[in-house]
C-alpha cells in the first residue's frame, strides 16, 4: 500500500510518499497544474494508492485529476486536522508528511467528496451571492455620496426607476457627479451579471425536481432551494434531519464538564450562506398562518424574536431533510403562494405563461357577474397540476398538534380549491 500527502497551494504542491511502515519513499514539490499533478500520480503513485488532500480553493479540480489515476482520494478537514496534529514547527514538507501519517493510521478526518453538480449547484450560489454583495457595496457607496453632501434621498426605495431617474440628473460638484456616475455605471453592470445568473440557476431549478419540492416550504424561493439542496448534497450522509441542522451549523454549542453543561449560540459551523438565507427564509415564515408561524410565535413569546428566528430556520432545515427523503411536499403550505412560485420559476425559465380564462365553446362559470375572481386550487390539485409528488395524510402525532394549536380547520382548508376575489392580498 501507498500513501501520499499533498499540501496544495495556489501556485505549488508539496508531496510526499510514504510505504504502509511509514517509510518515506518520495518528496517532491511541483506547479499546482493538471500537467505536474499527472506526471506526479503516474511517476511516483500506484493504482492502489492512497492520496490525502486537505480542503481548500483549488482541492475539488486536484481531487478529479488524481481520483481515476489511484485507489482513492481522501479530503480532510484542516480544522480537525490541526487539533488532531498541532506542531511547533509547521512547514509545507511537515505540512503533507502530517497528512500522509494521519492517512495511513486511519486517524485522517475525512470530509463528503461532493459530484459535479453540486459543485456546480454550490459555485453557482456562490458567484450570486458574491454579485448580491458587491451590489449592495456600490449601493451603500452611492448612499455615501449623498450624505457627504448632506443631500436626502427621496422617499421610498432610491433604486427605484424614478429615483434612478433623479440621481441621474442630480446637480453635484464635478468630483461627487464623477463618483456617482461611476457608481451607477458599476450597479447597472453588476444587476445585468446577477440577473443573468439568477437565469441561470432558474433553468437549473426548473428542471431540478427537488428544488420546486423544497419551494414549497414558507419563505423558500428557487435560489432559496437550490443553495439549500447544494449545501447538502447527497442527503443518505445525514442519519438523521439534526445532523443535517447541525451540518449547517444551526443548533446550539455546549461544553460541558462534570455535572455542568451550558447551551450556547449557535455553533455557525458549515456553508455560511446557506445558513444566512435560511434565517432570511425564516423571517417570512413567522407570517405564516400554518404551524411553522404558530410555532414561531409560541418561542418569540416565551423567549425573544431572534431566537424563534434561528429555531424556524432549524425546523426548515429538518423539515427539508424530511421532504427530500420521503419525496413528498409541505403538507401545510399555502396554496395561493406556492403557486405563484412556481409560476414565477417557470416564466424565468422558460418565458411561457399558462392561459387562463374560459376554454372556447365551454359556458360560462355560475360565479359569472359575481365580480373578478381568481381560483385557487386546493393543495393536492396544485401538487397534481405542477408535478409534484402527492401529499401523504398526516400522522397521528401531527393531527393531535394540529388539534391542539387550533390549526387542524387550517390543515383542512389548504386542500380545498375556492375562489378569492381578484387583487387580494396575497397570503403569506
Amino acid at each position: 500500500m501507498i500513501f501520499a500527502g499533498l499540501d496544495l497551494h495556489k501556485k505549488e504542491v508539496e508531496a510526499v510518499v510514504l510505504d504502509q511502515d511509514g517509510r518515506i519513499l518520495h518528496r517532491s514539490r511541483f506547479p499546482a497544474t493538471r500537467a505536474a499533478l499527472e506526471t506526479f500520480a503516474t511517476t511516483h503513485l500506484s493504482p492502489d494508492a492512497t492520496v490525502a488532500v486537505e480542503a481548500t480553493t483549488n482541492t475539488w479540480p486536484v481531487a478529479a485529476i488524481l481520483q481515476p489515476l489511484v485507489h482513492k482520494v481522501v479530503v480532510s478537514n484542516p480544522l480537525r486536522t490541526k487539533a488532531i496534529a498541532s506542531a511547533k514547527i509547521k512547514t509545507d514538507k511537515v505540512d503533507a508528511l502530517v497528512l500522509a501519517q494521519l492517512l495511513r493510521t486511519g486517524w485522517l478526518p475525512e470530509v463528503w467528496i461532493p459530484g459535479e453538480e453540486t459543485r456546480l449547484m454550490r459555485q453557482r450560489s456562490t458567484e450570486r451571492a458574491m454579485l448580491s454583495a458587491d451590489r449592495t457595496r456600490i449601493k451603500n457607496r452611492i448612499h455615501s455620496v449623498l450624505h457627504q453632501r448632506l443631500i436626502e434621498a427621496p422617499a421610498g426605495d432610491l433604486f427605484s426607476r424614478k429615483n434612478l431617474a433623479w440621481l441621474k440628473d442630480l446637480a453635484l460638484d464635478p468630483f461627487g457627479r464623477d463618483c456617482l456616475d461611476r457608481h451607477l455605471r458599476q450597479l447597472e453592470r453588476v444587476e445585468r451579471e446577477l440577473e443573468a445568473l439568477t437565469a441561470q440557476i432558474a433553468v437549473h431549478a426548473h428542471r431540478t425536481p427537488a428544488v420546486q419540492l423544497l419551494m414549497t416550504l414558507p419563505g423558500v424561493d428557487f435560489t432559496v432551494a437550490e443553495t439549500i439542496l447544494a449545501a447538502l448534497g447527497d442527503l443518505s450522509r445525514f442519519e438523521t434531519p439534526d445532523k443535517a441542522a447541525s451540518y449547517l451549523g444551526l443548533v446550539p454549542s455546549t461544553r460541558q464538564s462534570g455535572e455542568h453543561c451550558y447551551h450556547g449560540p449557535i455553533t455557525k459551523q458549515g456553508a455560511r450562506h446557506a445558513r444566512w438565507l435560511l434565517v432570511q427564509a425564516a423571517q417570512h415564515a413567522a407570517l405564516h398562518p400554518g404551524p411553522l408561524g404558530a410555532f414561531f410565535r409560541r418561542i418569540a413569546k416565551r423567549k425573544n424574536r431572534n431566537v424563534a428566528v434561528v429555531a424556524v430556520a432549524h425546523k426548515l432545515v429538518v423539515l427539508a431533510w424530511h421532504m427530500l427523503k420521503n419525496n413528498e411536499p409541505y403538507r401545510y403550505a399555502q396554496p395561493r403562494t406556492v403557486e405563484a412560485k412556481l409560476s414565477r420559476l417557470r416564466i424565468q425559465a422558460t418565458g411561457r405563461k399558462r392561459k387562463g380564462g374560459i376554454a372556447k365553446g365551454q359556458p360560462r362559470p355560475p360565479q359569472y357577474g359575481g365580480g373578478r375572481t381568481k381560483a385557487i386550487p386546493g393543495l393536492d390539485d396544485l401538487c397534481a397540476r405542477e408535478g409534484l409528488p402527492p401529499l401523504a395524510p398526516p400522522k397521528p402525532g401531527e393531527r393531535t398538534m394540529l388539534a391542539r394549536q387550533g390549526l387542524a380547520a387550517y390543515a383542512a382548508a389548504v386542500r380545498v380549491p375556492k375562489r378569492v376575489p381578484r387583487g387580494a392580498k396575497s397570503e403569506a
